[in-house]
Order: structure tokens, then C-alpha cells, then sequence
């Protein structure tokens, strides 16, 4: 005889889903047996549902007449794939569909990708989307059923589904989060030869656009700034410079500086490099960007600079406060170019100011040692002569070559500057060579620039401000600036952005540097000028290969009045007659 249970359907559902019978996976292409043999559950001929226990009665003809009951052994689990309990191919995908859903809502990402035909890449991907999007909640629900092959003797179902979910970003510990309200498909089928149902993996399952080679991410979105100001409220645009234009774009283009606005969040498909595909962003949360940036442009030092650099044409002003690294001024007299922050010229003479620091770290010289400044000077077969064939004396003070700025008694240094000293004392003394951030959009620049591996004659070169260095007026302000308040302090124009240090000028040295500058206005280069009183300076006049005239330079500090500035006049003539003078008539009227 045969012992087991009634076949009323509903409980064996439950038990067969506990203890599912094995069965593989199949291909896409698998067909389904005919229809006349899956006619539904309970009638003549169906072949629904395969037991996973096979209980065989034998009655065994004995003497004492004793039937026997042999149960043959239990199959392997089925671990992959849903056995769903309805009446049709829709609802089977639907329940299947239904059960993966929930699996991946609950977190239980291992069952989820179980019910798919690729556990493994599936469940990469559904770990991905969660990484990606920070997701703290996800809930979805089935809305739609579509066969897509009536044909087919194993059916197939596309199950469209609504999901909401709440994702994050964050930047520097702050996170934004918002919902995230989408509608995606996936496709369930029935194996070939079985009961189980699977869903067909593909990327693009979890969400639109997805596959093998992308992924999806929750973007912080940056607040921006929608308009520039000086420090009293005026907008930069109203001066009409050409470096406050190029301040405001770039400050416009990037990201608010921290505490400025409020950021958004967006969803984004990228590319593993990260980049946005196509128009695949949707934006969650909207930032609030932030009106009126104020600045450290002053209106008067502004103007002052402005009136200034109008004397001449392709010259530019920089402004700054030593005390801080404010950016006062930023004046341009160039047409569009903006010169006062990203001319890459020779700095001349005024570099004369770190290789004096270089000789006075290093214990080499001091203001009073006697330095021969020859006519001539030959090094690896090029010769270098002063200007005008000047000359000085073995005998004259290292502090008269440098404020007649007598380039042979620079140039003869060079053994003592071997090994990138020249270029390590412009970075590790003035914060120089290296990246600034002063503050536009998230900009990084560099302003100056010393080959650290000069040599010989190239070394020679440098040593009196030409070669291979570039500089901009920005970094000699920022010279000058440092010498007057002994420390380097990075330019900025905007709050929030993290600046370069250097290390503190020994106070010997700073004070040597002051001496040194102070003579040129008394009795130097720059006497003629008529600078007054309290005014420390640096004249620089730069030959350019192929230009008409050489690029005029002037550095000068005002302690009494927190002040350092640099002057760049390109294609002019000595920095006594062009730039000079435009420092003075700075001076003068702010």
C-alpha cells in the first residue's frame, strides 16, 4: 500500500518552497515541456510539482503475512531559483518577482541573487548598488505583468516594479540623503524540466541605463556661488579688470567654499573612471547656492592699483597684506590678459631676494662680506656680463652688489647654491614651487617656478633672477610680503580653502633682508624713484630672447602700513623707470 498525505495543494506549497526538489538552472533558449502536460494543479496529467521525498509501498509475501513500507532516500536541497504557487505564467513571475524584490529590501542580498539565474554576479551587483548609493532603505512593489514569449514552452514574463529608495552622500563627514523614486523591469522564466522560476540576470535589473561596465553612485552636489564681491559688498565685475573677471568666473564655476549654501544630492550612472554617463543624472535634493562671496579686495587699495598699472600698457599690479596673506589688489592694464596672476616670466632682479636668503641661511655671506661683482663671467662656456659693463670691487659689501643689483656678484655664487638649495629655499622659506589655493572655485595654480636640478651655468643664471625661473606678480608680492613680516603667509582671496605653510625666515636673515632692501630705495637701484620713508624695495629688469625690451619688476614692502606689492610691466624697459613708478604712484594714493 501507498502511505503519505493528501495532495490538497496549499500545505505542500509551503513545504516543498522549506525543501525545495533540485533542480539546474537552464539556458535561455530551454523549452518547456508541452502545454498539454502543465494543465494546472490537481488535474489528470499534471506534472506541476516533483516530490522530493519518493515513498515506494512494497508488500513483501511472507510467512507471517507482514506488509513493509520502504521510504528510498531524500534529495539534494534546491538552493537557487523560487517555486511559486500559481495558477497561470503570470502569476508564478509575479510571485517570483515578488520574493526577490522583498529579499533585496530586507538587506538579504545572498537570497535575492539565489533567485536569479547568476547568483555570483548578481550578487556583486546588488552589493555594488548598495555601496554605491550609501542606501539606508529600499522598498518596491510589482506593477505590471507582460509575457514575452507566448510561444515559448517554457514561459517568460517581463515583470515591471516601482522601488523607492533613500540614498546619501557625503563630503568631509557632512551627508545629504533624499529618495530616490524609479521604475525598472526584469524578466522571470520557468527552467526547462523543473517547477522553479528564476529571473533572468542583467545590471540593468536593479536600475535603467546599468550594465556590466558601470555602476550607480549618490553625488553630493556642491552649492555654488552666484556672485563675487570686494570686501565692502561691490561687485568684482564692476572694476572692468581682467584678473577680478577671470576671480569671478572661476569662483562662479566651482564649488562654495564650506559653510556658504547647502549642498544637494543626485544619482548618476558612471563609468568605472567615474565619469556621468550621458544623461543618466537625476537630481534628489537641490543645493542652495550662496549670493554675494565676499572677498579680500579693498576698494581703495582696488582703485589705486588700477590708476597705477594705467600708466603703461601689459602692466600688472598685486597687492597684499603681510600680516594675513589678504589679497588686496588685483589690477590689470593688458586688454583680457590677466598677467597679475598667471604671467610665467623670468622675476629678474627681485629673485635676487631668495638667493640673498639662500647665501645667508647657509652661513656664506653676510650684508657687510666683500663680494667681487666682475664685468664678465664665464661658466661652461657662456659668459655672463653686467649691464652697461659695470663692475665692482673685491672689497664692496655683499649689501652695495645687492642694492646696485649687480648680477656677477650673484652669479659667482652659484657653487654655493648646488643641489637645489636655490629652488628648496624658495619653497621650504617663501612657500613657493608648489600649488596655491587662494580661493577661486577650488583652483589650484602655480605661480612660481625654480628647477630644483639647475646646475653650473644654468644655476649661475638663476642665481641673478633669469633661465629657466618663471614667476608671476603674485608670487614676488608674496616675497616681499613674507620678508617684511618674516614668515610666509599663503595669498587667498576667499576663505575655506587649505593653504600652503613654509617655515618662519631665521630672524637673522629676515633682518639682513630688510637692511638689504631698505638700501636699495636709499642709495640702490631704486633711489631715483623717490620713494619715502619706511619703504623697503627690489628692482628687477628681465632680457627676454626675441623681445624689444626687457620685462620691468619691482617689489616693495611698507611695515608701518601692513602692506607688500609687485609690479610687472612686460616688454618695457629697467624696473626703475616703468614699474617703479607705478609702485610709487600706488603708494601714493592709497
Amino acid at each position: 500500500m501507498v502511505s503519505g498525505g493528501q495532495d490538497d495543494g496549499t500545505a505542500w506549497d509551503s513545504w516543498f518552497r522549506a525543501e525545495p526538489a533540485a533542480a539546474q538552472p537552464p539556458p535561455a533558449t530551454e523549452q518547456r515541456p508541452p502545454r498539454g502536460r502543465h494543465t494546472g494543479r490537481g488535474k489528470p496529467g499534471s506534472n506541476r510539482r516533483k516530490w522530493p521525498y519518493v515513498l515506494v509501498a512494497v508488500v513483501v509475501a511472507a510467512a507471517a503475512g507482514v506488509s513493509a513500507l520502504l521510504v528510498l532516500g531524500r534529495g539534494p536541497a534546491q538552493t537557487t531559483g523560487y517555486l511559486p504557487t500559481g495558477s497561470s505564467p503570470g502569476q508564478d513571475a509575479r510571485q517570483t518577482v515578488r520574493a526577490f524584490l522583498r529579499a533585496w529590501d530586507a538587506g538579504d542580498l545572498r537570497r535575492a541573487a539565489d533567485i536569479t539565474s547568476h547568483p555570483a554576479p548578481a550578487g556583486a551587483g546588488l552589493a555594488a548598488f548598495r555601496a554605491g548609493l550609501d542606501l539606508r532603505k529600499l522598498s518596491s512593489a510589482v506593477e505590471s505583468v507582460t509575457a514575452v514569449s507566448s510561444r515559448s514552452a517554457n514561459p517568460r514574463e517581463r515583470v515591471g516594479y516601482a522601488a523607492s529608495a533613500t540614498v546619501a552622500a557625503s563630503n568631509g563627514g557632512r551627508a545629504v540623503s533624499g529618495t530616490w523614486r524609479y521604475r525598472a523591469s526584469l524578466v522571470a522564466y520557468q527552467a526547462k524540466q523543473s517547477q522553479y522560476w528564476y529571473i533572468a540576470w542583467a545590471p540593468a535589473d536593479l536600475a535603467p541605463h546599468l550594465t556590466a561596465s558601470t555602476r550607480i553612485a549618490a553625488v553630493w552636489v556642491a552649492p555654488r556661488i552666484t556672485s563675487v564681491n570686494d570686501a565692502a559688498g561691490n561687485s568684482l565685475t564692476s572694476y572692468g579688470d581682467a584678473g577680478l573677471d577671470n576671480v569671478t568666473a572661476g569662483i562662479e564655476a566651482g564649488a562654495a567654499p564650506a559653510g556658504y549654501g547647502s549642498p544637494g544630492l543626485s544619482v548618476q550612472v558612471r563609468t568605472a573612471a567615474g565619469k556621468a554617463v550621458g544623461k543618466t543624472q537625476v537630481l534628489l535634493v537641490s543645493p542652495k547656492n550662496f549670493a554675494g562671496l565676499a572677498t579680500t579686495i579693498r576698494p581703495a587699495a582696488e582703485r589705486a592699483a588700477r590708476s597705477a598699472v594705467g600708466a603703461h600698457n601689459d602692466s600688472s599690479m598685486v597687492v597684499i597684506q603681510p600680516s594675513t596673506g589678504k589679497i588686496l589688489a588685483i589690477a590689470n592694464n593688458a586688454g583680457y590678459n590677466d598677467f597679475a596672476l598667471t604671467a610665467a616670466v623670468a622675476p629678474g632682479s627681485t629673485m635676487k631676494t631668495i638667493t640673498s636668503t639662500a647665501l645667508f641661511n647657509q652661513g656664506v655671506l653676510t650684508p657687510d662680506s666683500p663680494v667681487a661683482c666682475p664685468r664678465t663671467f664665464t661658466i661652461q662656456g657662456i659668459t655672463y656680463h653686467n649691464d652697461k659693463g659695470e663692475s665692482e670691487p673685491a672689497s664692496t659689501p655683499f649689501i652695495t652688489d645687492f642694492a646696485q643689483s649687480c648680477n656677477n656678484a650673484f652669479s659667482t655664487q652659484w657653487s654655493h647654491l648646488t643641489g637645489g638649495r636655490l629652488a628648496h629655499t624658495a619653497r621650504d622659506y617663501y612657500g613657493l614651487d608648489q600649488d596655491w589655493d587662494i580661493g577661486i572655485g577650488g583652483q589650484s595654480a602655480r605661480y612660481f617656478n625654480a628647477p630644483p636640478s639647475a646646475a653650473g651655468s644654468e644655476l649661475a643664471q638663476e642665481d641673478f633672477g633669469e633661465g629657466k625661473l618663471t614667476a608671476s606678480p603674485l608670487a614676488m608680492a608674496s616675497v616681499a610680503a613674507t620678508i617684511d613680516s618674516g614668515r610666509f603667509r599663503q595669498p587667498y582671496l576667499a576663505v575655506g580653502a587649505p593653504r600652503v605653510t613654509a617655515k618662519p625666515l631665521p630672524a637673522r636673515t629676515d633682518r639682513w633682508m630688510k637692511q638689504m632692501m631698505r638700501a636699495v630705495v636709499t642709495s640702490g637701484t631704486a633711489a631715483p624713484i623717490g620713494f619715502g620713508p619706511g619703504v623697503y624695495a627690489k628692482t628687477g629688469t628681465a632680457d627676454v630672447n626675441g623681445q624689444g625690451q626687457p620685462n620691468s619688476w619691482l617689489i616693495a614692502f611698507v611695515p608701518s602700513r601692513n602692506i607688500a606689492v609687485a609690479c610687472l610691466v612686460v616688454n618695457a624697459g629697467y624696473g626703475a623707470q616703468f614699474a617703479g613708478p607705478e609702485v610709487k604712484a600706488f603708494l601714493d594714493s592709497y
